[in-house]
């Protein structure tokens, strides 16, 4: 990306509130025109990300560049962005064509210069005959339209967009998801959109940024963040996977769900711990036993409107999602087989829960803020160690009193055989579990490791 097409040059930002860092080392290039989404779950930090843009909020490091100048301490009303809100925040008491006109004569354009261009911006968004309408009749797809006619009628470099879509209802949402689509175009103007809806983005974006507990997690197209997810949570989170637990063999073959299989990817490796990904819609059905791979059994069979969606139980005791658009009944004995380009692999981001820890006497050592009893032996007090616990030694209990720690799921990863969850801990640590028992996301647990299960390391 060359410099003089950047427009928006985010550095180093990161902000804390309350002791919790929810925007950790933010750096992002933007350039002019771009249609840009800032992806994620609720609390991932692309809101707060978006108020330090507007000038809303200020970092508490780093530096935000407009076309090279940093604008940090620029207040909100001096900098050459406008931003439109979920809940469009129109003035009841003023009628459609002041509520666009209000900037304008804030800064006290002249009258026949703002008649010309709230006309303009109102053909723009098909508003054109409803200057003199109240704004509590408009309905919401058409509020939604004059709150984004007064963003872009002072001409504004960027246009922040802060869930805009979220009120509305659906078959409003996808109709308005075109009609920015073409707006963006028409005006040629840099977009920045706040969502977490993965079809949105998909739908709207040059470029998505997924984001997770204030970190990007991947930075791409649309078709890029989709067909070469980094990671499983962008693999989870963008449409439909199944994720599974892999070893790379050598370059170009993987094996997974307990066979082996060719792929396109290499670089990773002989006999390494990965991640695979496989979409739905890349399983396929065959009759001829010299193209299966696999053998499977429909267990469920679901019409989804386009396709059917339909899970089968592997040869080997794995469970997969299959979308197709001819039906199976459930009870069939089916052959598979997956096209080496369907196969993405991923480097695994974690083998093992590890912790910086201490040992503090002998068969006790202290980590994650919790004394834990553990063999010690060959170490003396006060060592400094790292402590790891396998994902499937850490022990999730119902009963909290029971437990050395407490959190709550934050996220859950179905691994084709087991589930894989993310606990963040109470002082703001998180911990990974494999385990076969449901769980859902908000669970409070207790979490137990026996002594045997912590391995001490130098």
């Amino acid at each position: 990306m060359k410099e003089n097409d950047v427009i928006i040059d985010i550095q180093h930002v990161s902000k804390v509130y309350t002791g919790k860092k929810v925007l950790d080392d933010i750096n992002l290039k933007i350039k002019k025109g771009e249609f840009v989404t800032l992806l994620g779950p609720s609390g991932c930090g692309k809101t707060t990300m978006l108020r330090i843009l507007a000038g809303f909020l200020a970092p508490d490091e780093g530096v935000v560049l407009l076309d090279g100048k940093d604008i940090s301490g620029t207040p909100a009303h001096r900098r050459p962005l406008n931003t439109v809100f979920q809940k469009y925040a129109l003035f009841p008491h003023l009628d459609v064509y002041d509520n666009v006109a209000f900037g304008l004569k804030l800064k006290k354009v002249p009258e026949q210069e703002i008649a010309a261009r709230v006309k303009k911006v109102l053909k723009l968004v098909s508003m054109s005959d409803y200057e003199d309408r109240d704004v509590d009749s408009l309905s919401g797809g058409q509020q939604q339209r004059i709150a984004i006619a007064r963003a872009i009628v002072n001409q504004p470099e960027v246009l922040l967009l802060d869930e805009p879509l979220a009120a509305l209802d659906l078959k409003m949402r996808k109709d308005m998801q075109i009609e920015l689509k073409e707006m963006h175009q028409k005006l040629g103007i840099t977009f920045i959109y706040v969502t977490h809806d993965q079809e949105e983005a998909l739908t709207l974006s040059d470029t998505i940024v997924v984001m997770n507990e204030g970190r990007i997690q991947q930075i791409g197209t649309p078709t890029d963040i989709y067909n070469e997810p980094v990671n499983a949570f962008v693999a989870d989170f963008i449409g439909e996977s199944n994720i599974l637990k892999g070893r790379m063999m050598r370059d170009y073959r993987v094996a997974f769900i307990k066979h082996e299989f060719d792929c396109v990817d290499a670089g990773f490796g002989e006999d390494v711990p990965v991640d695979v990904v496989v979409r739905p819609e890349d399983i396929y059905f065959t009759t001829d036993p010299a193209k299966c791979q696999f053998k499977a059994t429909v267990n469920s069979c679901t019409f989804k409107g386009v396709h059917y969606e339909m899970w089968v139980d592997t040869d080997t005791g794995y469970e997969l999602m299959i979308q197709d658009y001819d039906p199976y009944e459930v009870g069939t004995e089916v052959m598979l087989y997956i096209d080496p380009d369907d196969i993405q692999v991923m480097k695994k981001e974690r083998r093992t829960n590890t912790y910086p820890a201490r040992v503090v006497d002998e068969g006790k050592v202290e980590f994650l803020g919790t004394k834990f009893a553990c063999d010690t032996a060959g170490f003396a007090e006060g060592d400094e160690v790292t402590a790891s616990i396998r994902f499937e030694k850490v022990e999730l209990l119902d009963n909290v009193e029971e437990a050395e720690l407490v959190g709550n799921v934050v996220f859950i990863l179905y691994m084709g055989n087991h589930y894989h969850l993310t606990v963040k801990l109470e002082n703001g640590e998180n911990i990974w579990v494999d385990t076969n028992d449901i769980w859902d996301k908000g669970d409070l647990v207790g979490i137990r490791i026996a002594a045997e299960d912590i391995v001490l390391q130098k």
